[in-house]
Order: C-alpha cells, then structure tokens, then sequence
C-alpha cells in the first residue's frame, strides 16, 4: 500500500490547512510571539497559548472561529532531539478554535476531511484514539466518519484528557495516528509504537470546568482546540524517514554538512544525531532573536544561550573548528522568511547576536579543554582511573563540553567517566527543566479562573480620572478568594473599573487608596492578569467586602513622577538614536516613581561627549514644550507612521500611539506628561554594560533629579569638612593622597621584603646536606606571598643545588607556601608546581607554578606545621 504520489512542500502544508478553514469561516490569524503574555511560560508553548484570556472567558474574541500556524518553542525534552524521529525545540503548530461555536462533531468531521480529502491520506492508514469515557466522540468516529471500532482506541486520562492546570477548563481529547505499518494489521494495536504509528492531528473538546476539589462542571461555552504538526504532516507526505529530512528542516542539516566536509546519508549514527540537533536548534535561535530575545544566564534568554551552546558543541563534535553557525542561520532565514518576514527583517540583528554568543562560547570551550587537561593530572596524581560523573557534567553543563569529546580524550590518557554519576547529574536537570515552565497553567493567581465566567474585565480610566467610584469584584487572601478581610489583612482586590495603572512595559503600577463605608485599604502595587487589574494592599481600617461600593484613588504626587520618567525613557531612546546610532533598539526597562533605566542594543560603550550630548539634547527637548499627541490608530498604520514598538509588547489590531511631534512617536499604553515641560530637568546616573552587546543607562528626571543633587551635595559638603578644602579643590586633593598612599605602599613592601631577607638569611644555618643537594624547609612569620617568593629565590640562589620551601601566615585565615627548586632536583623528577600544591591541600588549599618556582595557598593555619614536615620528609626520601 503506497501513499498518493502528490508530495507537498512544508509550505503547501501550512498553506492548504489555512485556506481549509479559511474556507470554512475561520480567521487567519498570524502566529503570535514565542515571548508570550502568559507569565506562567517562559515561551510560547503551544498553538492555544495565545487564546488563553478567551478560553477563560476572561476576554471576549473578535471572531468565533479561528484558524493559526503557530511557532512554538519547547526544551523540556531536548536530550531527545536528533535521537528520535519527531523531537523539536522548535515547531509549527497548525491550529483551528472554535470559541462557543461550533463543537465536537463538526471538529472530528473536518479533521477527518482535511487529512484524507486534502492532504489524500488513505483511511485505511488511519487510526483514532479517544478518551476512555468519551462514548460521544467514539460514537462520532464510528458511526458518523465510518473508521471500524478496531481502528478507534480507548485510552486512558494521561494521554487522552487534557488539564490546564489544578482547576479551570479542562477536557476530553481524540487524536489521529498515521499507520507506517498497516499490513500488520488490526489486532493488539499499540499506539504506543513510535516505530509503526506517528500522531500527527490532536481535537480537544474543552467541556467543563474543573474546581479546587476535583469537581467537574459542564463550561457554558465549549470551545475547540485542536493542533496539527507541520513538521508530522511534511515527513507522512514527503515520504521521508523523521521530521528533519523533509524540506522544513534537511537543506540546513545540509549547509551545516558541507561546512564540516561530511555527507549526512553516509555519516555514522552519532554524526546524523550532532547534524539533527545543529538543524532543529538554529530555527530555535533564528526565531527567538527575531522575537527580541536576547541570550542571557536567565529566563528564556538562558533558554537560548544554551540552544546556541549546543550548536557549537555538535558543530565541534562532526569536526567543524571555527565559526559557522550564521551560515547555518541564513539558510534557515531563507527557509522561515515567506511564513515568517520578521527573520529577514531583523537579520542585522540575528546574525550579530549569534556570533557574538558563538565567539564567546569557543572561549569558554577552551577553558573547558584547559580544566579537563587539570582534571585528568588530578586524578593521576590520586592514583584513580576514572574521571568523576560530577566533573565531567560540570565540563558539560558549565564549560559546554561534550561527554563523548571528554570520554575520547580520557581514553587517551588511559582513563575513563563514571558515566552512571554522569547519568544522575543530568537527570536532575532534566527533572529541574521540567518542573520550570513547561506546562501551561490558565489559572489566575489561583483563583480568579473559578471567578473568570462571572465577572467583566477591568475598564482603565487611569489615562483622564485619577479617581473613580468603583465596585468590588473579587477579594483575595494570599490569593485565595475571600467574601470579606478585616484591618491589618494583605489583600488582592478586582474592581469593575480603576484608574490605576498597572504594572506594564516597564512602567511600575501605581500606588494610592481604595476606601469606602468605613475602610481604607492602602494599595502599594497593581498587576494585571489577563484582562483584570489586581489591585495589592493591605486593609487599614474596617472591612472590606465583595460587591462593596468604594472610591478608588491613585497617589497624584507618584503618578507625575512616573509620567515623568516615562516620558523621559521615549526622549532617551530618541536622543540615542539621533546621536549614538539610528540602529539602536530597546533591549528592556524601568520606569518608577524615583528613577528610570533604560537597556539598549550597542555594542559598546558610550564615549563621555556622547552621554553629555545626549543629555543635553533631552533637556532642550524639555525646554522646548513640545505637546503630546494621543491616538489610537490601526497597527499598520501607525507602524507606517515610524512609531517605534515596545521592547517585549504584544499588540492588536488597534494600538495608542504617544507622539510628540517632531521628536519621538511610539507604541505605548503607560502613562506621560502632556507637555515635555511638565518633566523640569533630565539627569543621566550611569552608563554601564549589564550583557554582551547590550549597555543600561540609569537616569532621573523631575523632583527625582533634587533628591539626586540633594544627596551629592551631603556627600560633597562632608568631603569639604573632613579635607578641609573647597569643594572644587576635592580632586586635587584627592589625587595628592592617592599618590601619597601609592608611596608609602611600596615602601612598605620595599621594608617587607627587606625584611623576609634579613629573616631568610638565618635560615642558612638550618640547611640540610642530602647527597649532593641541600634543603631549606621553614615557616617566616608575618611575611606577605611576594616577599616569601623573593626570599626562597634568594636562598635557593646561596644554597646552589638544593631546594627552599619557605611557608608563612600572612593573616588570619590564610596561608602562604613557596618552592624553589634548581636544575639538578627537577633531574631527579621533583616539579615545583605539582611538589607544592600537594602540600598546600594539607592546609585546604592548592597552588602551582613552574618547575623551578612555584606558589600555593591554604586556609588552615594550624596546619602549616604538618604541611612543611610532609614537605621535608618527601624531599628527603626523594633526594636521600
């Protein structure tokens, strides 16, 4: 039995399911971010993800039937990529929603239609599973699509019904399986066989509503969620033996093959599993920086640091040296560009990013290859034979070296990896991985999602009424929903309306009170969940209670102060780009009511004329007046218009655009002065670098910019007292007593090292003749590692052939060895550097150097004694 000969390319895919439901009443709709609005995820993790507020009913949809490609990014499982046939970190979700339409039949009939009629896949070669209580869905397949009961599987809760998380909507699931294999046969069917069945189309019938004691409830809207894998479906049609030789993914496999000089179908098994991984992580990395993402040691940014690691190792691992991953990354731009244009518009920024990190990382390799060469002379020394599961997994998980390149160049000093120990480190991570934000939670700080079908979304009046009568909607405990709280309670309150601003694009919420009949509740933060604004303070007087009528008023004197800033943040940007470089974007900030920060995209540093022009140039802005002006416009329009987006925003169709003309227009929804004027004065802090080719500028503007001069001038007045001069005279001064300081440092290292000599010269007396060598072993009290060195070199110099080991405690908690050995001793197989640092782990530390003179430290002071006689005895028995 044989496919229908029609193959379709990867694009045709996604093109042919997007026209389907076109056709069928569905808007297309583009695939949202992989930094999504969801704070419970770090990426976009599934095609659904984005419908989230709507499927809570926490929002109401624009349209009733939707359809999507959707990228999604997941690493929960990234040991597996290139090891099986359809792991990814990176895949296209093909999607059709239903929201309150249409439900389970018409889902399971154009699931069906579309895989058989559209995409020609014989029935024969299908098979369906269902959830074990779902008879309804079951009955469908038979009765209404025709598929035999053999073909239709029950399955169980953990592969057949989904959860969002502890409560909230939940449901049953069908799923259709492509059969590799169908001349098997019917009987004893296991779906489980990722050998002979691939799953490829996923229907969820979310139907009811799950609550905090596992109860079940039917949803008054069901919705439909389903999902098919392009990269399932590309390697079913393609005919193709796993997802990475079809077209979406083989021509990178294969720019990365011709780089290393090797030919993926005749390479080894482990070479396909490096080049697999090299393909599957560059279209991770590609999209990620496209989204804005930027490598980092946390959040996703760590997520892509690693991505772009693994790359470099695989590359390293088929033989590739050098930097090669943006030629890598422009075939993937090339492959992403028609579905995705935002790959080639920030191709600039993508291929930067990716060799900035790829530079970096190949120093780190080499570091790793200089730990390893000490790891492997340790464990010679301690006489084992095999490398620790603990340190190989450091080399890899830290320094990004492979196991296989640390067990090949073990083996060429004779040893071997505990690779059990190895196995354990790495499980848990795995399990840490797991457990971080791979799973998708539609619950609203725990329990605003039993609430969601019962309440409206917050209305914002904050842009116009500091001030507004309002009602209570919820009231939370520690997050549990509560009917009233007394005085003294922390609280979280939902109102009907607010005019708050809440925590967003930088700018911190508000603060001020909420009061009514006898209670004041002072509010000391606002966040906003979905589509609801959480209002987080603590009762101080009276009760408060649900349905309560209160006034809701925002603290005036905090709000100017973050206008302020706000404002100052889109003038900052402005100036950056009209002085520094037209190029730089938003990499991220702050905007509070005392100060402001400000990361950007440079890859250097800020010359002093720059930050002075710059702000100067801001507060000729301030100076000039100019006004504000508000809109809100269609997102293509205003994007048409220059206004310039967000750094880490989502936006829709309709956007508000803050412009004062002539000077900055951007996308925003915070809070701003009506006038530049109203901000007073602009002062930059600092200008640092926080991340490779990002640099932060610390700023204050307004009644910040007193308290800023306020405390300098403390500082300056109390320097004038204490060095009796005038202010402007500080520097000078200053300076003067650094290079008094300068001076009398040296002569008192000069003074030290005088005096370990004069100390060393009576050491002479207690050298010890062995042979033809002579030996120095003693302690010099008080004197500093330098000097100690300077003292051993002179002994060794008066004794001849011989050997000094000199040992000092400098100060508490510290010790201070040296070994000077001449030509002769090293002859007789004694190196300084390994004689000493074996030594120095008597006293809990280590040291090294070369043959002839070497350094070491400990801690241990009590233990210096015993130190030096295990150093006398080995020098004896060795030269004796």
């Amino acid at each position: 039995m044989s496919l229908n000969p029609q193959q379709l390319s990867g694009n045709e895919i996604r093109a042919q399911f997007l026209n389907f439901f076109a056709q069928r009443g569905h808007q297309i709709l583009p695939s949202a971010s992989l930094v999504p609005e969801d704070p419970t995820v770090l990426l976009t993790i599934a095609g659904m993800l984005p419908f989230k507020p709507i499927f809570l009913g926490q929002r109401t949809p624009e349209f009733n039937r939707a359809t999507t490609s959707q990228k999604c990014i997941r690493t929960n499982d990234i040991e597996n990529v290139g090891r099986t046939k359809r792991h990814h970190t990176f895949f296209e979700m093909l999607g059709n929603f239903s929201f309150g339409d249409y439900f389970k039949e018409q889902a399971i009939a154009w699931g069906w239609e579309i895989s058989t009629e559209v995409f020609k896949l014989p029935k024969e070669r299908l098979v369906v599973s269902v959830f074990e209580e779902d008879d309804e869905a079951f009955a469908i397949w038979r009765d209404k699509i025709g598929v035999t009961e053999a073909r239709i599987k029950r399955m169980g809760a953990d592969d057949n019904f989904w959860v969002s998380g502890p409560t909230g909507p939940c449901g049953p699931c069908s799923e259709i399986y492509y059969d590799f294999h169908p001349e098997r046969g019917d009987d004893n069917i296991d779906l489980e066989d990722d050998t002979r069945f691939i799953e490829f189309y996923n229907l969820v019938f979310m139907q009811y509503n799950r609550d905090a004691e596992g109860n079940f409830t039917p949803l008054q809207n069901k919705n439909i969620d389903t999902g098919m894998g392009l990269e399932r479906m590309a390697q079913i049609l393609q005919q193709v033996p796993n997802n990475y030789e079809t077209d979406l993914i083989f021509p990178i496999i294969q720019t990365a093959a011709k780089i290393a000089g090797i030919d993926y179908h005749n390479s080894d098994e482990n070479t396909k599993v490096s080049l697999k991984v090299i393909g599957d992580h560059v279209r991770s990395v590609v999209h990620m920086i496209a989204d804005e993402i930027r490598a980092s040691n946390v959040g996703r940014g760590y997520i892509l640091r690693r991505l772009i690691r693994r790359v470099v190792r695989h590359g390293r691992l088929i033989g590739i040296t050098g930097e090669f991953i943006n030629q890598v990354a422009e075939t993937a731009i090339a492959l992403s560009e028609s579905a995705y244009p935002n790959v080639r518009q920030r191709e600039a920024a993508i291929k930067a990013e990716l060799q900035r990190e790829e530079r970096n990382f190949l120093k780190t390799l080499d570091r790793g290859e200089k730990l390893l060469e000490e790891i492997i002379q340790q464990v010679k020394q301690q006489g084992k034979t095999s490398i620790s599961g603990e340190s190989a997994f450091t080399l890899y998980d830290t320094y990004g070296f492979p196991l296989e390149l640390t067990q090949e160049i073990a083996a060429e000093n004779n040893l071997t990896i505990d690779e059990v120990g190895f196995n354990v480190e790495m499980q848990k991570q795995v399990e840490r991985a797991k457990a971080a934000h791979e799973t998708i939670d539609l619950t609203v700080q725990g329990s605003l999602d039993k609430l969601a079908e019962h309440i409206h979304a917050t209305e914002f009046l904050g842009y116009t009424q500091p001030a507004t009568t309002a009602k209570v909607e919820v009231l939370l405990v520690s997050g549990v929903s509560q009917e009233e709280a007394e005085a003294g309670t922390d609280v979280q309150i939902v109102l009907n309306q607010t005019p708050f601003y809440a925590e967003s694009g930088g700018q911190i919420g508000d603060r001020g009170y909420i009061s009514g009949d006898g209670v004041v509740v002072r509010v000391e933060d606002v966040k906003k969940e979905s589509d609801f604004f959480v209002h987080f303070g603590r009762i101080e007087r009276g009760t408060l209670r649900v349905g309560d009528n209160v006034t809701a008023q925002i603290d005036r004197a905090c709000r100017r102060r973050a206008q302020a800033n706000h404002t100052a943040t889109h003038l900052l940007q402005a100036a950056l780009k009209k002085i520094v470089d037209e190029g730089i974007s938003q990499a991220g900030s702050l905007v509070s009511f005392d100060r402001l920060r400000f990361d950007f995209n440079c890859p250097r540093a800020l010359t002093a004329e720059e930050i002075q022009q710059v702000e100067e140039q801001i507060n000729t802005w301030i100076a000039e007046a100019h006004s504000a002006k508000v809109e809100v416009l269609p997102l293509a329009e205003a994007k048409a218009r220059g206004a310039v987006a967000m750094f880490g925003e989502k936006y829709g169709d309709e956007v508000r655009v803050i412009d004062f003309p002539g000077v900055s227009m951007e996308l925003c929804g915070g809070t701003h002065v009506s006038n530049t004027a109203e901000i007073g004065v602009f002062k930059i802090i600092t200008e640092a670098g926080v991340a490779s080719g990002v640099r932060r500028i610390e700023a204050v503007s307004g009644p910040a910019v007193l308290d800023y001069l306020n405390v300098r001038d403390k500082v300056v007045k109390d320097l004038s007292d204490r060095f009796k001069v005038k202010p402007e005279e500080l520097p000078e001064r200053i300076t003067t007593l650094q290079t008094e300081l300068r001076n009398t440092e040296k002569q008192l290292e000069t003074l030290k090292g005088q005096l370990a000599i004069a100390k060393s010269d009576s050491l002479l007396q207690t050298a010890t003749t062995l042979g033809d060598h002579k030996i120095i072993v003693a302690e010099l009290e008080g004197v500093d590692p330098e000097s100690l060195k300077t003292a051993a070199e002179r002994l060794l110099q008066k004794v001849g052939n011989g050997a000094v080991v000199l040992g000092s405690v400098p100060e508490a908690g510290k010790v201070s060895l040296v070994a000077a050995f001449s030509p002769e001793v090293n002859k007789k197989g004694l190196q300084a550097g390994k004689f000493i640092g074996a030594v120095a782990k008597i006293c809990g530390g280590g040291g090294g150097g070369r043959p002839n003179l070497a350094q070491a430290g400990g801690r241990d002071a009590s233990k210096l004694p015993a130190a030096l006689e295990q150093a006398q005895k080995e020098l004896q028995s060795t030269l004796g």
